[in-house]
């Protein structure tokens, strides 16, 4: 859930992931092409990345949710106001043993919501037990409850790259919600190390997060 359709004005380059030999002459690219092959390249590393994650072992999965889950209870820990999280989809890091906690220690807890496309998510109350229903691609969400604007967002990733800056399904839900909220919550993106990127061509429609934790 990352990316909308790319815009920008001025063309990306690629030559470095082509394999272009130093010095070689370059062309100009018209932007429409540009916008293409940066749609082709995102999709084609997002598949690469997911199919990494699926095929980690069992045990490397563990040990990884173990490391990860204890890192975000500490980061976590001062939390009084309201943590969204997300129910894992394709091999994500599952949050949900988090969340668990966070609730026994008294945090309120939300998970997003798909309304429609290219618009933001919204964000229902969570908590053990509560009646489910099923959402886009399948995945649970809340069956009811009023809106909530979470002041910290687990945000899961399929890529990342030093600068922050995550890969993600290719909807742009996180990016619209995170630019729409009237008050800029903390984001947190979690995910594997294996979806570690240099870069992911970053655009001006692209949030970094404030903070990754990965294992």
């Amino acid at each position: 859930m990352n990316e909308p359709e790319p815009e920008f004005s001025s063309p990306a380059c690629f030559l470095h992931e082509l394999g272009a030999a130093p010095g070689a002459p370059t062309q100009e690219q018209d932007p429409a092409e540009a916008r293409e092959d940066l749609r082709l390249w995102r999709k084609a590393k997002r598949e690469a990345l997911i199919a990494q994650r699926l095929a980690l072992l069992p045990e490397t999965r563990a040990a990884a949710s173990a490391d990860i889950a204890a890192r975000l209870l500490v980061l976590l820990a001062d939390s009084q106001q309201c943590v969204a999280f997300y129910w894992p989809f394709r091999g994500e890091y599952d949050a949900r043993p988090v969340a668990r906690a966070l609730h026994k220690a008294g945090v309120a807890l939300a998970l997003p919501v798909v309304v429609a496309k290219a618009q933001p998510l919204i964000f229902r109350p969570w908590r053990p037990g509560i009646e489910m229903i099923p959402g886009v691609w399948k995945i649970p969400v809340p069956a009811g409850g009023d809106p909530v604007q979470p002041d910290t967002l687990l945000v899961p990733l399929v890529g990342f790259d030093t600068k922050r800056f995550r890969l993600g399904y290719g909807g742009g839900f996180y990016d619209r919600t995170i630019a729409a909220m009237t008050k800029r919550p903390r984001t947190i993106g979690v995910g594997f190390q294996c979806g570690r990127l240099r870069s992911i061509h970053p655009q001006p429609y692209d949030i970094p997060m404030d903070e990754i934790v990965v294992a």
